[in-house]
């Protein structure tokens, strides 16, 4: 059990988060999935077995902080939609799927447990975007080597639509247990893969005008072996 707080329309929420769940390969559009897959081959993760497929995770690696540390210099973050189930409804944020692609080439279950997962602390309520769903646009910025580059960029029609992986995580049913967040996949990098200083990550909605951001540096802590 995981506690955060959340921000909902200016007001402060207490979360108790018992499930975190990491969708992966969950583009709609198969060469999009095709090509992420690549990616991640071309630094020796094997292909899934199912499309999509769900990670489970400790709910304690969830965290809103500001800095993440990591061991070595093999992690890097992906910017995802996130699905967080409340007692106040369906909520939507944005996070990053951080994750050490050295043990990703061996074990991605276990590289999904190596990293804390990042999140916003603001939400949105989904029904407030559910009916135009498909004009939000996930973006994130790598600071690396003193630059600021932009690293992903592309609307959420990239991925599957919120409904249908809640449908195909719990078989059918179209409600996501309260307690548990779900991170929903990501999009095609416009930068080489690797580590980074700092992430930035937004989800803007461009028919409210409105953004959820947010930011986090990564410290890199040696090897003792």
């Amino acid at each position: 059990m995981m506690s955060l707080k959340f921000s909902v329309e200016k007001s402060q929420v207490s979360a108790e988060i018992s499930n975190l769940i990491i969708a992966g390969w969950t583009g709609r559009d198969s060469e999009s999935v095709e090509h992420h897959i690549a990616e991640l081959e071309a630094i020796g993760v094997a292909r899934p077995r199912t499309i999509p497929c769900f990670y489970r995770c400790g709910a304690n690696l969830l965290t809103t902080l500001r800095q993440i540390d990591v061991t070595g210099n093999d992690s890097s973050g992906e910017v995802e939609f996130v699905l967080v189930s409340l007692p106040q409804g369906l909520m939507v944020g944005v996070g990053s799927d951080h994750t050490d692609r050295k043990v990703e080439a061996y074990g991605v279950t276990v590289s999904k447990q190596m990293c804390p997962k990042p999140i916003g602390e603001e939400l949105w309520p989904f029904d407030e975007v559910q009916d135009h769903w498909d004009a939000l646009i996930l973006r994130s910025f790598i600071h690396r080597d003193g630059q600021r580059l932009l690293y992903q960029e592309g609307a959420v029609t990239r991925v599957l639509p919120p409904k249908e992986l809640i449908s195909r995580l719990t078989r059918g049913d179209m409600r996501l247990p309260v307690g548990t967040v779900m991170y929903c996949g990501t999009m095609p990098l416009l930068q080489p893969i690797g580590p980074f200083e700092r992430f930035d990550l937004e989800l803007e909605d461009p028919v409210k005008r409105r953004t959820i951001k947010h930011s986090y540096n990564v410290r890199t802590l040696p090897y003792s072996d």
